[in-house]
């Protein structure tokens, strides 16, 4: 999140947008097999989808294409036209909760906060030995 932020910042005039997006859980991909929750694994996941009823399913995981479409809707949707920076979940622009919030979703306040975001893009230029030039 942090990225898009200074990203949208540094390109905003030149009409460069940027967003960060969480596509949800999606078991079948993969792409968590390591670490979900930091003790979860996408294995464990797939073993105990077969314990859940499909009601449970659908409210906590996604198929591939449901994943995607929060994507899909940051680059397609006109609402967002002339704003970037943001960070979207369940095709929306995600809730700013408080840093102690215990939701699963929405946004926290150290994630947009912009002197971070310069503060870790100056870090990934010095570590990378790469500027950003406009």
């Amino acid at each position: 999140m942090l990225f898009a932020v200074e990203l949208d910042r540094l390109g905003k005039e030149y009409g460069i947008r940027a967003f960060a997006v969480h596509p949800g859980l999606i078991p079948s991909t993969d792409i968590g097999r390591f670490s979900l929750d930091g003790k979860t694994t996408t294995q464990e996941i797939k073993e105990n989808d077969k314990k859940t009823t499909t009601e449970e399913q659908a409210n906590e995981f996604k198929t591939i294409e449901q994943g995607a479409a929060t994507s899909v809707w940051c680059a397609t949707n006109p609402a967002l036209n002339g704003m970037g920076g943001v960070y979207c979940e369940d095709c929306n622009i995600a809730e700013a909760v408080t840093a102690d919030s215990l939701k699963g979703n929405g946004v926290r306040p150290w994630a947009i906060d912009p002197e971070l975001a310069k503060k870790l893009w100056l870090l990934s230029e010095k570590l990378t030995g790469v500027k950003f030039k406009i």
